[in-house]
């Protein structure tokens, strides 16, 4: 028994690690905005474009890694995907062309990014079951760790060797750390050994009231994507990864147009990280709690706050202002949305109805730092693009209000 639990913690631990440096070194690509614009001119309409393809690519290859996964187990294809970002970074140290940075890393970078969120996910509920949502939200905040540290890191590099040589150094630690961590993964416990859910006295399980142990009362999928529910959180998540990704891509740069050093502004990101890890952590309590819905309206109006700060924001202390209470949505947001589909739907159908929830948020997020960088190439200022983000965050407040759990009697039972 005591082997086995050090097995789920070496489990989580790797988990959590790959979610830390996979989300932290993508959101770091803000940071490399100016570098890129002084060197070769590039619009940023055109540099954003190579971070949504990335995103949108590893969305896409998200349901077909997830497929593999279940058949060939975490470890082989980590490794894979490793090697994909690792050698997509450093390959960016030779970039000389724009296309070579769509290549680079929109599409080499992206294969790899497209392995981060959906192995480490899928093997942590493998391992758990009693436990499985604390446990996750223990990977999640990786995901802030990383968000926090590699940008802060980033700038510091490319400060003192500049943006090629940081590339190589992001690339092979990313490709040697992530190696080292696939080598750590178990597609689920050995078969005779004493499970989690081995564990839990029958009484405690009726308690959980998990809904994944029976699946009655669920929504099957071929039903789910008839209903209006559906396309309600589709709808908000893709209006919401819209904005997310636009903060996250375009801070550093609006922040270097104010002033700020690249230094300064990189921490921004840092900061996001830091806080969006408490965010991560009382949202789960509360969803607990209260329900995801009422975790997604608070982080609506929390946003919305935040977002007409900025509108005002010049000096330093007020930028940082805001990148800690937006990190507090930015965390609660990526908390809620799994557990809001499980609400409304139920489980039996989650994976393939949470799937399309997910591309909806990947082509909002690919689509709004393009658009993005695109206004700001016509207008030469972010102010009408931050005015327009909280415009949709008023419209996703709307539609989150509007969402009801499916009637029970509606519900399939599997």
């Amino acid at each position: 028994m005591q082997e086995y639990q050090k097995k789920r913690a070496t489990i989580v631990t790797a988990c959590f690690l790959i979610q830390a440096v996979g989300v932290g070194t993508y959101v770091s690509f803000g940071v490399l905005f100016n570098p890129l614009i002084e060197e070769f001119n590039w619009s940023r309409g055109a540099i954003s474009g190579a971070s949504s393809l990335a995103l949108f690519l590893s969305g896409l290859l998200a349901v077909l890694i997830g497929r593999l996964n279940d058949i060939y187990g975490p470890k082989k294809l980590m490794g894979i995907a490793a090697l994909f970002f690792g050698m997509g970074l450093m390959l960016m140290s030779q970039v000389d062309e724009l296309w070579q940075l769509y290549l680079f890393y929109g599409i080499v970078f992206g294969i790899g990014l497209s392995g981060v969120d959906i192995i480490a996910l899928t093997t942590t509920a493998r391992w758990f079951s009693r436990s499985r949502g604390i446990m996750t939200g223990i990977v999640k905040v990786g995901t802030g760790a990383g968000q926090f540290i590699i940008p802060f890191l980033t700038g510091m590099l490319i400060a003192a060797f500049g943006w090629r040589v940081t590339n190589v150094v992001l690339g092979l630690a990313g490709l040697i750390i992530l190696s080292l961590l696939a080598k750590l993964l178990r597609k689920e416990p050995e078969d005779g050994g004493v499970r989690e859910a081995d564990t839990v006295p029958q009484k405690s399980r009726r308690d959980s009231q998990e809904p994944e142990l029976t699946g009655l009362g669920s929504l099957l999928f071929k039903d789910a994507i008839r209903s209006t529910s559906l396309w309600i959180i589709c709808g908000v998540n893709l209006l919401l990864v819209f904005t997310l990704m636009i903060i996250l891509v375009h801070l550093v740069p609006h922040a270097n147009d104010l002033g700020h050093s690249s230094l300064q502004s990189a921490g921004l990101l840092s900061t996001i990280g830091a806080v969006s890890m408490l965010g991560r952590f009382v949202s789960g309590i509360t969803i607990d709690k209260t329900g995801s819905r009422f975790v997604m309206v608070v982080c609506y109006f929390v946003l919305i706050s935040a977002l007409l700060w900025l509108q005002i924001a010049q000096d330093l202390w007020a930028l940082y202002l805001f990148a800690a209470v937006y990190g507090v949505a930015h965390g609660g947001f990526f908390t809620a949305i799994s557990p809001i589909v499980a609400e409304t739907f139920g489980t039996a159908s989650h994976g393939a109805i949470f799937g399309v929830v997910i591309f909806s948020g990947t082509t909002g997020g690919a689509l709004g730092p393009i658009v993005a960088g695109l206004m700001f190439d016509t207008l030469g200022r972010y102010t009408e693009i931050f005015w327009i983000i909280v415009a949709l965050s008023v419209i996703g407040l709307f539609l989150i209000t509007l969402l009801q759990p499916i009637n029970k009697a509606n519900r399939a039972v599997c």
